[in-house]
């Protein structure tokens, strides 16, 4: 398995493993610990680099697209931004 650029902490230690009993995806660095989940059957075509490689990932605070070919990121739901527009309405 080859190693991937962290969205997090942008070093080479981002890999997938498949989660025992569930079959999810899990995206762990080695680096810094950072875990996402991969949405599975969510893929695109990334709009920068033009090729079929941006994926789906969850962790603890946000939703979005990670394109594995060029690393770019493009946050879906953040949710702290969500309650922190909530917070604001109140």
């Amino acid at each position: 398995m080859a190693l991937q650029i962290c969205p997090k902490c942008k070093e080479s230690s981002f890999t997938w493993s498949i989660g025992e009993g569930d079959l999810i995806t899990i995206w762990t660095c080695y680096k810094c610990r950072y875990t996402a989940y991969e949405v599975e059957s969510f893929e695109r075509v990334c709009e920068l680099c033009k090729n079929r490689t941006e994926i789906r990932l969850k962790d603890e605070v946000k939703i979005y697209w990670w394109c594995n070919r060029c690393n770019s990121v493009n946050i879906i739901r953040d949710k702290h931004a969500s309650q922190n527009h909530m917070k604001k309405n109140h």
